[in-house]
């Protein structure tokens, strides 16, 4: 295996997570594409992991945490490590040891350059980004937010453990309309889904559902709402992980306008 610095030519491969077989990946957008170009100008860096065919089997993104949707000071924080692991598509590359081999590489680089540790995010459940997974690998837990932990590993005796930013508010309630508002970070893709579909679902109530996109790309965003990524539907949240379907987000906001007063 071989890991090497994200180049042009695998960047689209790299905004769609390495799903570039599937139509549904396609549907989130250029989210992902924006939050890059964006972020690499503040310091993201990524890497892939190819196999001995020279294909490309996983991914790291990892940035200053200071730019990231986490607090903290003076370390990275990776948003996302991922090994495809689908049948469809490229295929499965699980159990070979590419995540290790990324990990690894992403840390001695942050080292390089400075960072006193290393953060990530992962699920207390054993699904996509397993927090056990990192602490397999050296990371201890720093916080818990529902089924999230916050881990990480610290390269300096004076490095100081990141935090979790708390939700501090919600969307306000529209009159007369039903309001559908995403805060959209654009580093997930599968999150990205979720909003591209929330989108088309509010688009096709007319003018009796209103879609305000809140860019959260920015950190004093995030401290703002306390969300890196989130959707609401009058004010209520609706679970982006896994990303719900356009089925699901429209019949949930037909469900709310029905409940408008009727006009006139």
């Amino acid at each position: 295996m071989e890991i090497r610095d994200l180049a042009k030519e695998h960047e689209e491969l790299f905004f769609l997570c390495l799903e570039d077989w599937s139509e549904e990946a396609k549907e989130s957008g250029r989210h992902r594409a924006c939050w890059f170009k964006k972020m690499r100008e503040r310091g993201l860096r990524a890497k892939i992991a190819l196999d001995d065919k020279g294909v490309v089997g996983g991914m790291i993104q990892y940035l200053p945490i200071e730019q990231s949707f986490m607090e903290g000071e003076g370390l990275y924080f990776m948003p996302c490590i991922w090994v495809h692991g689908h049948k469809q598509g490229r295929g499965d590359f699980r159990g070979h040891g590419m995540g290790a081999l990324l990990l690894k590489a992403a840390e001695e680089d942050a080292l390089r350059l400075g960072a006193k540790g290393m953060a990530a995010w992962g699920l207390l459940l054993p699904f996509w980004m397993k927090a056990g997974w990192f602490k397999k690998h050296g990371y201890k837990q720093a916080g818990r937010a529902g089924i999230s932990a916050l881990v990480w590993k610290p390269f300096a005796m004076d490095a100081k453990p990141p935090k979790w930013i708390k939700p501090v508010k919600k969307p306000a309630l529209l009159p007369g309309k039903v309001a559908v508002t995403s805060l959209v970070n654009g580093w997930c893709m599968a999150m990205n889904l979720g909003h591209e579909r929330a989108r088309r679902a509010a688009a096709d109530f007319g003018d009796k559902a209103v879609y305000t996109a809140i860019d959260t790309s920015e950190k004093d965003a995030v401290r703002e709402w306390g969300y890196s990524d989130a959707l609401f539907i009058d004010g209520k949240p609706v679970s982006l992980g896994p990303p719900p379907s356009y089925e699901k987000i429209r019949k949930l906001v037909a469900a709310r306008v029905k409940k408008l007063p009727v006009a006139g």
